[in-house]
């Protein structure tokens, strides 16, 4: 694996304090400047429109956008947009003060058109694009951008990021580095991905693994029998259908917001957690409370919820959401919180393997071909209370729910080891890149 041949560091004999503080200590041969020495901002107006590739920077890359699709935020006129080239290097300087995740310097590899928005930056000399690219976005990986200025900022302009001081090897360095870094972070980034395709596999495999067990069980050779609900046809012959409003009563979360949460209190349970990709739909963990006062409990003893309960979140920004629930698989103090449906039990059964076929897309169908809204859609009780469910006798509901738990154990922990894979990958990427722009490790 590239991780493992990368481990050893060569490093310079001679260093010298650079006097910038992300960077320290470099190679004693390599020059300080400021950007300004090394840069040329582009405004170069695209007037009319003599330049029709569109460009974006998304996660760090600059990519091709129709102009002519309707979607996203695609203004009418192009004319003010700024017309770069191959080798331009494009900062995003906005909104700094609330996001403080996206990657924002990308490389251009193409002319085109890119919002004035973003500032573009032309290296004086162009053999020393890759390099700064390359160096602007260690600084960012290091969140530079947020610290420069004073006070809170929205967003940094031109004026500003000149002045920023940065360190020049060689030519011949320079171009080592380039090259090193291509190969390295291309193999880097093919193993990622590679990880990526695994880790949805499990998960089709996952899916598949629980429709299978919560429409024909987990015996083999089942005699079926016909079934006339609309979402599914056929059945386990000892199987039964019935109305979910026949086993649950509806109930509604507190009528709260975000300002009424609590460090401390009663854990509560909103959409937003049913939302949470950590939200495994068939157990409530910490992860998933936020907290409200004790006085709740007195105020709003309708909205506590018991073991055997099913939270709905009651809206969805897509219509795969529609239908994200999670099961309340403990007794304690625990408050449905707002934009929730409590699915509250009537006979206290243990309705785990419901949670389980209330996971299934085709159970889920008969919300989604129901829902309305547009960016925004609205799960309602009277969606519901059209919702059928089909049930094993009670002792086949345990066998399967026991099955799942187990199977669905075993391959979230495959999951959660790829996914730690790519943490340590992304990491390791990371400070490859620092090493290299700033003399640690020497590239030969």
């Amino acid at each position: 694996m590239v991780v493992d041949k990368m481990s050893e560091i060569t490093t310079y004999e001679k260093t010298k304090d650079s006097g910038i503080e992300w960077i320290g200590s470099v190679p004693s041969h390599w020059r300080v400047h400021t950007l300004y020495q090394l840069v040329t901002q582009v405004k170069e107006k695209n007037s009319n429109l003599q330049e029709k590739n569109l460009l974006s920077l998304s996660y760090g890359k600059i990519k091709r956008k129709d102009i002519d699709s309707p979607d996203g935020l695609l203004p009418a006129s192009f004319d003010g947009y700024n017309i770069i080239e191959d080798g331009d290097i494009v900062l995003r300087l906005t909104d700094l003060q609330n996001d403080h995740t996206s990657l924002r310097v990308g490389l251009a590899t193409e002319r085109g058109i890119i919002t004035s928005a973003y500032t573009t930056l032309r290296p004086i000399d162009t053999s020393n694009s890759k390099y700064l690219y390359y160096l602007l976005h260690a600084f960012d990986l290091k969140k530079g951008f947020y610290g420069m200025g004073s006070g809170v900022r929205q967003g940094l302009n031109y004026a500003e990021v000149k002045e920023l001081r940065v360190v020049l090897p060689s030519q011949d360095e320079q171009n080592a580095i380039v090259c090193f870094l291509d190969e390295q972070c291309g193999k880097i980034d093919s193993i990622i991905e590679e990880t990526k395709r695994a880790i949805e596999e499990y998960k089709c495999w996952k899916a598949s693994m629980i429709l299978e067990a919560v429409t024909r069980g987990v015996k083999p050779d089942r005699k079926m029998k016909k079934c006339d609900l609309e979402w599914i046809s056929e059945i386990p012959f000892t199987w039964k259908t019935d109305r979910l409003k026949a086993l649950f009563a509806f109930g509604k979360g507190l009528p709260i917001t975000k300002e009424n949460l609590v460090d401390e209190g009663i854990p509560v349970v909103s959409y937003g957690q049913i939302h949470a990709k950590y939200n495994t739909g068939t157990s409530i963990t910490e992860s998933l409370f936020r907290y409200v006062p004790e006085s709740y409990i007195e105020s709003n003893p309708d909205s506590l919820v018991h073991k055997g309960d099913i939270l709905v979140a009651d809206t969805s920004e897509d219509i795969d959401g529609c239908g994200n629930s999670v099961y309340i698989d403990k007794e304690m103090p625990l408050f449905a919180g707002y934009h929730t449906i409590i699915l509250k039990s009537i006979n206290q059964d243990d309705n785990k393997y419901l949670a389980y076929l209330f996971k299934s897309h085709v159970w889920r169908s008969q919300i989604r071909t129901r829902v309305s809204g547009v960016k925004l859609f609205s799960i309602s009780k009277k969606i519901l209370n059209f919702t059928t469910v089909i049930l094993p006798p009670k002792e086949e509901q345990e066998e399967i729910t026991r099955f799942l738990d187990e199977k669905c154990k075993l391959i979230d922990t495959l999951i959660e080891n790829k996914q730690a894979l790519m943490i340590d990958l992304e990491a390791y990427k990371r400070s490859l890149i620092y090493e290299s722009v700033t003399g640690k490790r020497k590239v030969v």
